[in-house]
């Protein structure tokens, strides 16, 4: 057992604590996972203190955010009021405390300054908070942490010396606190570029059952019949040519790793076309490892809408906005030109003109101009 090396101190009903009892240290190590966040912990720490209230305030160090948990008998309404109206807000210099020391509430309170004397008066006294005890951890990402048990006479010294034992675990949360936090938000930017960009993946295994998918893949399934769940979460392509492709395409990658990915084209109108690749990364330990990553790459809107908006953007006619939008996907004029209709040389006069308008140079040119221009992401 790891004991606080301080002797037995008796305040009330408070004597020298552990940290690694009544699960305390558990709870606090699952409390990022927990909905609410800590709440388990918190309200250990209070039984174990004898606290009427707990927080736990996380706030980065050059912003004004604060996230504040807490355990415990909420306020009352007329200290609620007090909060809801804007009259009252915890005034503490809780920014100088010296990092991994517990301080008391006397130590926080300046008896010359008026507006930590009220707060004391109107928000604390009348919730019987007349003790407690505080402690601030530092993560070097740029986030701090305060811990805090508040109550009558039993906050005393002994519940100091605890939190003072807890803060190097409490500086551990912090910094997986403060990286899941930061992934998380990494992922969801991903995730916002990838639907931007008409862009999402999936995982299948061997079998062609889908392992995970992101959200915009799942929603293509709901809206669009190019691709569907099936029975067992087998991926189902509407083409029976591309399912019986995909099938074997799965099995090579299963025995060869380094098989060349395979792209296919499920649909021109609207554009819509996955990329199929080897999975070389092991998985996790003890989890599946996935035969193939599919990346979708793909258009929501039809080649009339592309073709309007290429109206707006470049201020072309809508007939030269429609040879655009397919030399766009690479077409020769030729092809462009029988698939709209259009003797080859009205097509060649219209070129000229959407050349003149978008400032391309040439084919490639103007594919690389309309297809890294704001439709990419409207």
């Amino acid at each position: 057992m790891l004991y606080l090396l301080e002797p037995p101190i008796w305040e009330g009903k408070e004597s020298i604590m552990r940290v690694d009892d009544d699960g305390l240290l558990q709870a606090l190590h699952e409390g990022m996972f927990e909905t609410p966040l800590w709440s388990g912990f918190l309200n250990r720490l209070r039984a174990k203190t004898g606290a009427r209230f707990t927080t736990l305030i996380f706030r980065p160090v050059e912003e004004e955010a604060v996230v504040e948990l807490y355990a415990g008998d909420p306020p009352s309404t007329e200290v609620r009021k007090l909060f809801a109206d804007g009259e009252m807000r915890d005034p503490f210099p809780y920014r100088t405390m010296r990092p991994d020391r517990a301080y008391s509430l006397k130590e926080l309170i300046d008896p010359t300054d008026a507006r930590q004397q009220a707060y004391y008066e109107k928000a604390m006294l009348p919730q019987g908070l007349t003790k407690m005890r505080s402690i601030r951890v530092t993560e070097p990402g740029g986030i701090d942490l305060w811990l805090g048990c508040s109550g009558g006479r039993e906050i005393g010294s002994a519940t100091g010396a605890l939190l003072t034992a807890l803060a190097p675990h409490l500086r551990i949360a912090l910094r997986s606190f403060a990286t899941l936090e930061r992934e998380r938000f990494r992922s969801s930017v991903t995730g916002q570029a990838f639907d931007r960009l008409k862009m999402g993946w999936l995982s299948l295994d061997v079998g062609c059952r889908i392992m995970d998918a992101t959200d915009n893949v799942e929603q293509l399934f709901q809206w669009g019949t190019l691709l569907r769940r099936g029975r067992y979460d087998r991926l189902v392509p509407a083409s029976p040519n591309i399912d019986r492709m995909l099938t074997a395409l799965l099995k090579d990658f299963a025995v060869n790793r380094d098989a060349r990915p395979k792209a296919f084209n499920l649909s021109k109108d609207p554009w819509v076309e996955m990329l199929v690749t080897p999975v070389q990364a092991p998985a996790f330990a003890g989890s599946q490892t996935p035969a193939a990553i599919v990346y979708i790459s793909g258009d929501r809107r039809s080649q009339a809408d592309r073709c309007e908006q290429l109206v707006d953007l470049f201020g072309l006619l809508p007939s030269e906005a429609r040879l655009a939008w397919m030399l766009a996907q690479a077409t020769t004029i030729s092809e462009a030109a029988d698939a709209l209709g259009l003797t080859v040389e009205t097509a060649r006069n219209y070129s000229k003109k959407i050349y003149a308008k978008t400032g391309a140079r040439g084919h490639a040119e103007l594919v690389r101009i309309i297809l890294t221009s704001v439709l990419a992401i409207s």
